[in-house]
């Protein structure tokens, strides 16, 4: 080794799962620990890490073109969002009063509010609106130490309105150093021109959408809403199905209201995660950890929405022995939060997890939840250099001290994009990463 991009110090503890696998069950609270650590970054990744004095001694020859010290503060892998529906037109804030009134859900959706309100509100919008309100929401989810965010389509159920989220998420994912990894979800609701014709919908998404997106190369998964009323456990796996055969990675909102079977449906078509489980039973759940599925669980939604009832982690953890991850589901109806951090206090309150499963939940196994734990979710020699660097004295605190955002800094790629609570990132952010 010749030389050294950055080498990052006064790390006063650094924390991270280890491994590219999915951490399950007991092996979520495993994590490596080392206490006045360092580490070192070339081309975007990382060569070196570990007790500082080993790092500096091993450096002694080596040419290091730039050197930052953290300040005694907590670092860990940089914060993994794997569910969220980040380019969309619109708010909903119209809808508060009708939920805290007691009015469900699906009810509201029934009567065109819900995800068809923010339909009208997407479908009237033009791509530069759409990237300007997404790219603030994405700034906020950087501010929070998040560095690669899964964003959904879904608010267009029209070709041309699917493929116009799709292509502003594309264009965030070439000009932002935030990763956008993109899913295909215009099974997302029946749009009012199919009232009714809930079938030739599922036409239309198979036979029409789908090729388009596939096509056009702008989307890694496919995801389809499974719910009473929504699309049946037929429909999405005709759906899922037609996706996988266009190269499109099954994921699943399953169970969130009633145990429709979307959980075993997830295990059944090789999903790699299914999302929400509220109401997922024991057969799903076992099926799910039979086939590998990942449950990502939205602490936040049931927690706005006033529901009594919350994803079983504690089962999924200690029965199942699943890898559970953790998501914001930033979404203008149900969950308006990009504060992942937020997210972390409502899983230690409602999900009654522990701070580390909670942090391998939105690292290592959100990251798996993308099919990219080989390039991050955790610090090792090799992987991306993705950062997070936190005012707090340990990983405890972050759940701990709530309703206040602990990230001092981030590092994306291997370069500094988050200095003193700033936005500091420049173009060259997304360059250096041998991908």
């Amino acid at each position: 080794m010749e030389r050294i991009d950055l080498l990052v110090t006064g790390i006063g503890r650094l924390v991270t799962p280890q491994g590219n696998a999915p951490r399950c069950g007991q092996q979520m609270k495993e994590l490596c620990e080392i206490t006045d650590a360092a580490i070192a970054i070339l081309a975007g990744r990382i060569v070196l890490f570990g007790p500082a004095q080993e790092i500096l001694d091993g450096l002694a020859a080596v040419e290091i073109s730039e050197t930052i010290d953290v300040g005694g503060r907590m670092v860990t892998p940089g914060l993994v969002d794997p569910h969220t529906h980040l380019v969309h037109g619109g708010s909903r804030e119209h809808e508060l009063a009708l939920k805290r009134s007691g009015v469900p859900y699906l009810e509201i959706l029934a009567q065109g509010g819900g995800i068809l309100s923010t339909v009208r509100c997407t479908r009237a919008a033009c791509e530069q609106d759409l990237y300007v309100k997404a790219l603030r929401s994405l700034n906020e989810m950087l501010l929070n130490g998040v560095t690669t965010v899964e964003a959904k389509s879904g608010y267009g159920l029209t070709v041309e309105d699917e493929l116009k989220q799709l292509r502003v998420a594309k264009r965030l994912n070439d000009t932002h150093p935030v990763d956008i990894v993109s899913t295909f979800m215009g099974a997302h609701a029946v749009p009012p021109e199919f009232k009714g014709h809930t079938e030739a919908f599922v036409d239309h998404i198979v036979n029409e959408m789908l090729p388009k997106v596939a096509e056009e190369k702008l989307a890694v998964f496919c995801d389809v809403f499974c719910e009473q009323g929504i699309f049946s456990v037929e429909q999405s796996r005709r759906i899922l199905l037609a996706g996988k055969h266009g190269g499109l990675i099954p994921k699943i909102h399953a169970d969130e209201i009633e145990p429709l079977g979307g959980a075993e449906l997830a295990g059944e078509v090789g999903a790699i995660s299914a999302e929400h489980l509220l109401a997922a039973t024991d057969k799903g759940l076992a099926a799910m950890a039979k086939h590998g599925v990942i449950p990502v669980l939205l602490p936040g939604t049931s927690f706005n929405l006033g529901l009594a009832k919350h994803a079983r982690a504690r089962d999924m953890i200690d029965r199942f022995e699943l890898p559970v991850a953790l998501s914001t589901d930033y979404n203008p109806g149900s969950c308006p939060t990009e504060s992942i951090q937020l997210i972390m206090m409502l899983a230690s309150l409602n999900l009654k997890m522990t701070p580390e499963e909670i942090l391998t939940a939105c690292t290592i196994n959100a990251a798996n939840a993308l099919g990219r734990g080989e390039d991050i979710g955790s610090i090792e020699v090799g992987k991306l250099a993705d950062l997070t660097i936190f005012d707090a004295p340990n990983i405890a605190y972050l759940p701990y001290h709530f309703g206040t955002n602990h990230t001092f800094g981030v590092i994306k790629n291997g370069h500094v994009i988050v200095w003193n609570r700033a936005i500091v990132y420049t173009e060259a952010s997304k360059e250096g990463a041998e991908l």
